[in-house]
């Protein structure tokens, strides 16, 4: 990225530092809370970064009175942004943490599988990722082997700087630097369930990867339960040139004919879903909203949905794993 664009992020994100309330989330241990959701409690939100902190401020968010706090395996937390304080303790939810498997990673040989990703360069047909969603991937486990995934291939579509130069090879592509985070899900009656490990797994994508983000997660120990699991992707904001999350507002305000409405923020790369995956695949929520609920990506749960409409209701997610065969 050149100084151009780090000069534009800096002018951009100045004036949120220069208002913003510093918050940080600790444990009862005074470890930080990475990534931690702040939810406004009307469908948006934001994130806190890898250090468990996070801004906040009125001038930007004048109609939030309260702010509801959740992060995996510990209890959800509410306060009132009034006279907010530098820290904030979550408390750990011990049951929740015990009931993540430890698996140790099996002896003797094994074979490798590769499930390859769907992609393609149609801009068009790309999910435009927003804070408040996260899309989940349900692998099954047709063959009840012991399978441990070492490798993800992410699908993504960066975008050419000059749009009627986007289908040139060369071109200059539109610069971004924006943090994901991959979550493991067990399969609970065909929806993402309980996690499978509290580990955390974030990647910084960037103008420079085309196509797919291969994902090297085997220091994880990822095992595939027998009922199959799902692998979602969250995007969690753009970040600096060292990879730390920015405090970027996440919704735009518009002014229509019944008021203002809050528009999420886009950002990039594009996530290309596919037409070409015959199984129903793909589980998105609203993190913010609902509850959290899953849903199935299908016409019946997503209304208005221009991808659903033209047939696109998979997001090609590839794994490499190591499958080690019954004794």
């Amino acid at each position: 990225m050149n100084l151009k664009y780090h000069l534009l992020l800096a002018l951009f994100y100045i004036p949120y530092f220069g208002f913003s309330q510093n918050t940080n989330i600790i444990s009862e241990t005074q470890e930080p809370v990475s990534f931690a959701s702040i939810s406004f409690g009307n469908g948006n939100g934001i994130f806190a970064d890898d250090d468990g902190k996070f801004y906040f401020t009125e001038k930007l968010y004048s109609d939030i009175d309260t702010l509801y706090i959740s992060a995996l395996g510990y209890k959800d937390f509410k306060i009132a942004t009034k006279n907010l304080p530098s820290t904030l303790v979550l408390k750990s939810e011990i049951d929740r943490l015990q009931e993540v498997i430890v698996k140790s990673k099996p002896s003797g040989p094994f074979k490798k599988e590769e499930i390859k990703p769907t992609t393609h360069d149609d801009y068009y047909h790309c999910w435009l990722p927003t804070i408040e969603s996260e899309i989940a991937v349900f692998f099954p486990n047709e063959t009840q082997e012991t399978k441990r995934i070492t490798t993800l291939y992410l699908p993504i579509k960066v975008e050419a700087k000059t749009w009627r130069k986007r289908k040139r090879s060369n071109t200059e592509k539109r610069p971004f630097s924006t943090l994901f985070r991959v979550q493991f899900y067990e399969n609970n009656n065909g929806l993402p369930g309980d996690v499978l490990t509290y580990d955390k797994m974030v990647f910084v994508a960037t103008e420079e990867h085309e196509e797919i983000y291969e994902l090297d997660i085997k220091k994880h120990d990822i095992f595939v339960p027998k009922t199959g699991a799902f692998v979602s992707i969250q995007v969690l904001g753009y970040t600096d040139d060292k990879g730390k999350l920015l405090p970027n507002k996440k919704y735009q305000e518009v002014k229509t004919k019944r008021g203002v409405v809050k528009v999420s923020t886009t950002f990039r790369p594009l996530l290309p879903f596919t037409d070409k995956i015959n199984t129903k695949q793909t589980y998105v929520k609203r993190v913010f909203l609902n509850g959290g609920k899953w849903v199935l990506y299908d016409k019946v749960n997503i209304k208005n949905s221009n991808l659903l409409a033209s047939g696109f209701n998979n997001y090609g997610i590839g794994l490499k794993m190591e499958v080690y065969s019954k004794k």
